[in-house]
């Protein structure tokens, strides 16, 4: 009996075509050793290295010229004359901070001036005439002759001295916006009124308009425009001091007296303006002199003392001299 081998080649093809032998080459030369034999390669590489052979240098260095040579040894120079230049600037400071005669003339020349902001502020606009007020129904009759009411900060209610609506929805008191310290005429009457006006007679809250008793609108009593008593308008106690505008000229100056420097000024070489608010009376006096931007060193005082020797041409209205409120800047110049 025989045995036959069998090739696993096909007939007609070489053994480079076998499929087989083409799978076994795709296989890593690594998963064709145990996985033991590897670990134990692996762990005798960790604990005992393999020694490489010694690095031999096959090249030689080569002398090359020293960058720094041009500067070498002058350290020691560029030090020393640094030193010597702080040195002498500082005995320099010193000497000229100590000398009395340089301390003097610079003295000399720092001048203080107090900046002018006067340009850069808004000119407000003239009010017409002084505090005061006025009012009425349209009554064909003046006025009346009474009391005047209660003096307080703002007007809620005029005052009447004929009651037009009998069943108001809110009863308050009514008032009079005045100022204070007015001297205000008082008048021992049960009823309100004028009492500036003529002769008693029938109640009238006169033919002015908007409330009040007067000739004028307003709400207040008499012939201004306002809450308060007496001519002008914008409440308050009429016919006092007025402002300038609204058919109120201005004081003319016609006598000055240039004011006088203080001490302190003149030795700290301090010029500026200061301004004062001031009264200027019917008979052309300065009264009531109020700094309103000082500049100090007693020049305020000084301002005060030159303007009260001041004369004046008064302020006029309707053709009569009237006492104006008015602003005047004193200036302070070193000549």
């Amino acid at each position: 009996m025989s045995v036959e081998t069998v090739n696993p080649t096909t007939p007609g093809t070489s053994p480079e075509d076998n499929p087989d032998k083409h799978l076994a080459r795709l296989l890593v030369a690594e998963t064709q050793v145990p996985w033991l034999t590897s670990f134990k390669k692996q762990l005798s590489d960790v604990l005992h290295p393999p020694k490489e052979e010694p690095l031999v240098l096959t090249s030689k260095p080569l002398p090359v010229k020293d960058i720094w040579g041009l500067t070498a040894g002058q350290e020691t120079r560029a030090g020393s004359i640094s030193m010597i230049v702080h040195v002498v600037v500082l005995a320099l400071l010193l000497v000229l901070g100590t000398n009395e005669s340089l301390q003097k003339k610079v003295k000399e020349t720092v001048t203080l001036v107090a900046p002018d902001l006067s340009p850069f502020k808004p000119t407000p606009k003239p009010k017409p005439a002084g505090g005061g007020g006025g009012g009425g129904d349209r009554s064909p009759t003046p006025p009346s002759k009474g009391k005047l009411p209660r003096v307080a900060p703002k007007q809620f209610t005029p005052p009447m001295a004929v009651v037009n609506n009998d069943n108001p929805r809110l009863i308050m008191e009514p008032t009079l916006v005045i100022q204070p310290d007015a001297n205000i005429p008082k008048l021992n009457l049960p009823n309100f009124g004028d009492p500036l006006a003529g002769r008693p007679g029938p109640p009238s809250n006169g033919p002015g308009s908007g409330g009040g008793i007067g000739t004028g609108s307003g709400g207040g009593v008499g012939p201004g425009r306002g809450a308060g008593f007496g001519p002008g308008e914008g409440g308050g106690m009429g016919g006092g001091v007025y402002r300038i505008g609204g058919g109120v000229s201005s004081p003319t100056l016609v006598y000055k007296v240039e004011p006088e420097y203080s001490e302190e000024a003149r030795k700290a070489k301090f010029q500026g303006t200061v301004v004062l608010q001031v009264v200027v009376d019917d008979k052309g006096q300065p009264t009531s002199l109020k700094v309103i931007r000082p500049l100090g060193l007693g020049l305020d005082e000084k301002a005060i003392e030159a303007v009260q020797k001041w004369k004046f041409r008064p302020g006029y209205k309707d053709g009569k001299p009237v006492a104006v409120l008015a602003t005047i800047e004193v200036n302070f110049r070193l000549l």
